[in-house]
């Protein structure tokens, strides 16, 4: 299948989905951290489906998994801190509400 716009591919539409949520946990009240933190978060997660978009627009099979690669890494990085707010928020007996779209965030 080719596909002619990056918005239709499946990997770029699962990144902004992430992203989305991303923007939802760190507008959540509940959600503690530092500044450096949210920016940092929400830099990562939009890296992701940018990403994606670039290395389509490059309009070559090789740049393309390049950046593929590189949305990987920020996919991992927004895991990463994830991963550490979870273990936090376990520890600080944060609501089940938001301890819960922190988990579910991490797919």
């Amino acid at each position: 299948m080719t596909y002619e716009r990056f918005e239709d591919l499946p990997v770029w539409q699962r990144a902004a989905e992430l992203y989305e949520a991303t923007e939802e946990l760190l507008e959540h009240r509940s959600f503690a951290a530092t500044r450096g933190f949210r920016d940092q978060l929400d830099r990562a997660g939009l890296s992701v489906s940018n990403n994606i978009a670039e290395g389509f627009e490059r309009d070559t099979t090789n740049e393309l998994l390049t950046f593929i690669y590189i949305a990987r890494g920020s996919a991992g990085e927004v895991r990463s801190m994830l991963c550490l707010k979870e273990r936090r928020a376990k520890k600080a007996n944060w609501s089940a509400d938001l301890r819960s779209e922190i988990s579910n965030l991490k797919f």
